[in-house]
Order: C-alpha cells, then sequence, then structure tokens
C-alpha cells in the first residue's frame, strides 16, 4: 500500500512540474483558415467501360522510383504531421485499421491470398546471430543476436499494374489502374536489392487515398490527394514488364541502356495504336 502511495505521489509530481506533456483536444488555428474535414471528401467517379466499347486493350507494369525529384511526394515527410504523411505511413496506417486489404506477392501479381498487418511487419524483422569479439584482453568471443526492425523509409519505389485500352464510344486512349505495391530497397553485400512487399486494389484504396493530402510544390492553396496525383498521371515512371506469350520483365531480356529503350518502345508503341486509328 505504500509503495502505491509513493508511485501516485511521484506521478503527481511530476505532472505537476510538466514532465509529462498532454496533447490538447483543441489546437489553435495554424493556418490562414480553418480545413475541410477530410472525412466528407469523396473519391470522383471513375468512367463507366462497357465491354462492347473495349476495342483493344493492353496490361503494362510500372515503376515509380521516389528518389526522382518528380515522385518525392511519395516519400515525404519523414515524420509523420496531422494532415500530412508519407504514401507509406498512409497505406500502413489503413492497414493497421483494417480499411485496406493487402494481398501476398505472387509470381503472377494477382490478388489472392490476403495478409495482415502484423504479417507484413513480420516478415521484415529480422533477427541475425553473429559472433563479435570483445575489444579488451582476452578478446574472447561471445554470441550476439541483431534484430531488424521495419522501417517505412527504406520503401522507396511503387509498382503499378494497369490497364491500358482504347474506348471506341469516346475516341479516347484511357487507363485503369488496378493494383499497387510498395517495394523495399535493401543493400546486401554492398549492392541495392528490392523487395516487393505486398499488393493493394486501388479501386478499393482510393477511399483512403482521397482522404490524405499531398504537398503541392507549385501552390498550397490547391491541396492535393494521393487519389489525384495517382487518376491524374501526376507521377513519373518507367515500364518494366508488358503483357507477353512468355511473361517476362523486360529486364529478363534486356539490360542497361537496350531495357530503357524497350521500354521506351512499349510505351510509344501504345500512343502509336491511337494515332493510327484517326484519318487527315
Amino acid at each position: 500500500m505504500k509503495k502505491l502511495f509513493l508511485g501516485f505521489l511521484t506521478v503527481t509530481l511530476l505532472s505537476s512540474f510538466g514532465v509529462f506533456a498532454q496533447i490538447v483536444d483543441e489546437a489553435p488555428l495554424d493556418g490562414l483558415y480553418e480545413d475541410e474535414v477530410m472525412t466528407s471528401r469523396e473519391p470522383i467517379p471513375l468512367p463507366t467501360i462497357r465491354k462492347a466499347d473495349v476495342m483493344w486493350s493492353k496490361r503494362v507494369w510500372r515503376e515509380v522510383d521516389f528518389r526522382q525529384k518528380f515522385n518525392q511526394k511519395f516519400y515525404f515527410p519523414l515524420e509523420t504531421q496531422a494532415d500530412w504523411k508519407s504514401f507509406i505511413v498512409v497505406v500502413l496506417d489503413a492497414l493497421k485499421e483494417g480499411e485496406l486489404t493487402a494481398y501476398d506477392i505472387s509470381n503472377t501479381d494477382e490478388l489472392l491470398v490476403p495478409i495482415t498487418y502484423r504479417e507484413v511487419v513480420g516478415r521484415q524483422t529480422d533477427s541475425l546471430y553473429q559472433v563479435m569479439r570483445r575489444p579488451y584482453p582476452p578478446y574472447d568471443e561471445y554470441d550476439t543476436v541483431i534484430f531488424t526492425e521495419f522501417d517505412p523509409t527504406k520503401v522507396m519505389r511503387l509498382r503499378i499494374k494497369e490497364d491500358w485500352y482504347f474506348d471506341k464510344q469516346r475516341s479516347q486512349m484511357m487507363v485503369r489502374i488496378q493494383s499497387i505495391c510498395p517495394v523495399m530497397i535493401k543493400e546486401r553485400d554492398g549492392q541495392e536489392v528490392t523487395e516487393p512487399l505486398f499488393w493493394i486494389s486501388y479501386p478499393d484504396s482510393r477511399d483512403v487515398f482521397v482522404q490524405a493530402y499531398v504537398y503541392n510544390e507549385f501552390n498550397s492553396a490547391a491541396r492535393l490527394t494521393y487519389d489525384e496525383v495517382f487518376w491524374k498521371r501526376l507521377f513519373d515512371s518507367y515500364v518494366y514488364k508488358e503483357a507477353n506469350v512468355y511473361d517476362r520483365r523486360i529486364s529478363q531480356y534486356a539490360t542497361g541502356i537496350d531495357a530503357l529503350l524497350e521500354a521506351e518502345r512499349i510505351k510509344t508503341q501504345m500512343f502509336q495504336f491511337e494515332e493510327d486509328l484517326w484519318e487527315y
């Protein structure tokens, strides 16, 4: 009883001296105006697709590198703020709250096996057993375990699976993103290694992305959301795979500058198809 009383007294004294900080319920206005409530935002409906109107389609896979200047909006901020989070933090928070469903990585990139937030984090938590030597005599050796926790800042790429199609009703080449996959960048033996984490359905994620603001470097008054970044195509990417009979990536038959030229050829071929349909 005496220990309980002393513990309560200690906490009371520390609180009186301001050691324990407390977040206020209503913070003062920190901006030019009171911002709208994000939960009231809804994604803009995508146009309806009729099977009879799709006269041509092609599936491609793209990769977005967050280290490129135009794509840094996905990577920052490193420290989460009230209404501003990095892309991976937005996704992880939604997985933790059950607002999104993650799917395991498969050879066909299909959304087949759901995985939980704990599984995602647990797969990136490593334990490495090493034999260390003490720096002082007698320099004996001892066993140690090095734990590596999941670090969201290592997610520096994003893979996008999308379908391009020509809508004859609108006479327009259009695109529809199907799923996205965050990719971690790790170093092993001095080399950069990519490790995809999971796939999520983009149509099912729009309700989450429309609630998350993105930094607009051109005009802070025009707030953007991650949903707008995707359907407005406000990112720079390159094609790393197209649907083909061999089901192989570009890196499996081309490397270096040849891989870049092949990715450019695929992109040009799609737009060339649309131009060939018109007569002047």
